[in-house]
């Protein structure tokens, strides 16, 4: 007989296979429907193999769309935003952990608050900033914005309270300063940490929709979400009404394998800097 511990192991693995092939489904209908020719794809059949393989949908996309632009875009603008967060929040998290002053509590409670506002409301204000500046349809407009990564702050801080105060004590010693110490000492140590707040940068940066759509008015800095609704857009000779899925979805997984390969390539790090970061303090 099963004992009861290898039921309930069956059991767990059976829920996590479940919940993998939930999850698993929009990504490979994704996948299917954008080789499909569009007279396969509106009908009420569903297969997820395509009865007539066909590559028009992507030629179609590169046709008639400027995705090598807007995806030039979206990486100058992720990777940008990326390295101003990691630097304003490893700084901050340095500060917020190490040094003592008075109200850091304070600051660091005041900061946590601020996920508590909801992007739409800071997006007239930074509108118009951004309008008076002359920075609207630019990189700067949707790069600095990111900037202000709550989350970045929260993960820094939390990794460089987890490391001994002996390192920094040895090197003030040595005569470094805060920011020698900041660089050359905590860091290095804190490359787990670093990664993890990459990854969720980058990823939360490329696939932002609401702001670029506001602050970008042509191809020039327009983003891949932002150029992905065009994809939805009548084809030459179809009736009004008609919608191109097949074209969505091969736009749609263009954009999603840069993302892919990002997380792909840093999984192990990440995982790592989530699981050091813990809850002290």
């Amino acid at each position: 007989m099963i004992s009861m511990r290898l039921l309930g192991k069956l059991i767990w693995y059976a829920l996590l296979v479940a919940l993998v092939v939930v999850m698993l489904a929009p990504i490979a209908w994704m996948l299917s429907t954008s080789f499909k020719p569009e007279t396969e794809i509106a009908t009420i059949n569903v297969r997820w193999i395509p009865r007539t393989f066909t590559l028009d949908n992507y030629q179609r996309v590169f046709d008639r769309f400027n995705i090598l632009r807007w995806t030039l875009n979206s990486l100058i603008v992720s990777t940008g935003a990326t390295l101003l967060v990691l630097l304003l929040d490893s700084l901050a998290g340095y500060a917020l952990a190490r040094m003592q002053f008075a109200g850091r509590g304070v600051i660091f409670a005041v900061i946590l608050s601020m996920l508590f506002v909801p992007m739409q409301i800071t997006v007239v204000p930074l509108f118009l900033m951004f309008s008076k500046l002359n920075l609207t349809d630019t990189y700067l407009a949707l790069i600095l914005p990111v900037g202000a990564n709550v989350t970045g702050v929260f993960l820094m801080r939390q990794f460089f309270l987890n490391i001994p105060y002996e390192l920094e004590d040895a090197a003030r010693v040595d005569g470094a300063s805060t920011l020698r110490i900041w660089w050359s000492v905590v860091l290095p140590l804190a490359r787990p940490a670093l990664t993890a707040v990459a990854i969720v940068t980058f990823l939360s940066t490329w696939n932002s929709f609401f702001w670029p759509l506001i602050a970008t008015r042509t191809d020039a800095s327009r983003t891949l979400p932002v150029g992905i609704a065009q994809f939805m857009s009548l084809r030459p000779g179809q009736a009004q009404g008609a919608q191109a899925y097949g074209q969505a979805m091969a736009g749609a997984v263009l954009a999603a394998m840069p993302p892919i390969v990002v997380f792909y390539m840093l999984q192990r790090y990440f995982i790592e800097g989530i699981s050091m970061t813990g809850i002290k303090g």
